[in-house]
């Protein structure tokens, strides 16, 4: 490993651990670290993402999509994340949790395009959704979704691409939660919200879709 890449994950490692996270192995840091670099590259062509420090890449993207990632039950195969921007959390997700096939689904074509290099650079189990998310005819076994425009509205649609038995994960506010759920749908049963690291009252709240009884 390079001077450069030890010093990466070891600031990456150490924020994860502060976080009460544990760390990432030197080969899944190495992946982050190309991430980071081709984020950067692409962000000084099209905004991506506002946040372009690589300290605030880090703990704002890289630590709450990990988290993200852990958090998520295990036996889901499945994961759509809705309306992806600059991929977060979903190649995290992918990064971390290699038995899950991701989808990232992103209308504006230029983050789309990001979306596929990245997944072609990092050799991800992960596929990109050139479009609305509302246009997928599939359900998934989870779907989530993180800092979006008309947040209420995408939940709304996002509840609906939730398989039986499947989850929903809103990454957002505490204050935020509330109207979130509301406007979710009577069918999710939700789990109590989890705090995000980094402060600033953000949350996880995992929501399991209602199976349907037989007719």
């Amino acid at each position: 490993m390079s001077e450069s890449s030890e010093a990466f994950a070891s600031k990456l490692n150490s924020l994860l651990r502060q976080a009460g996270l544990g760390s990432l192995n030197p080969e899944r840091a190495a992946r982050f670290q190309d991430l980071l670099s081709l984020l950067q590259r692409w962000n000084a062509r099209i905004n991506l993402t506002a946040i372009r420090d690589e300290d605030g890449i880090l703990s704002r993207h890289f630590v709450e999509s990990i988290a993200c990632s852990r958090a998520l039950p295990a036996g889901i195969e499945t994961v759509l994340d809705f309306g992806s921007g600059a991929g977060f959390p979903g190649i995290p997700i992918a990064l971390c949790r290699s038995e899950i096939s991701v989808t990232l689904a992103e209308s504006q074509g230029k983050k789309a395009a990001f979306l596929q290099e990245a997944v072609r650079v990092l050799g991800i189990s992960a596929k990109v959704h050139s479009g609305r998310a509302e246009s997928l005819p599939a359900l998934f076994d989870c779907v989530v979704i993180r800092a979006v425009d008309r947040m209420p509205l995408a939940v709304e649609a996002a509840a609906k691409l939730v398989a039986p038995g499947g989850w929903l994960a809103l990454m957002t506010t505490a204050a935020e939660l509330p109207g979130l759920q509301a406007v979710a749908g009577s069918t999710l049963s939700w789990e109590p919200a989890v705090s995000q690291p980094g402060g600033e009252d953000r949350v996880i709240a995992l929501a399991r879709q209602g199976v349907s009884s037989p007719a």
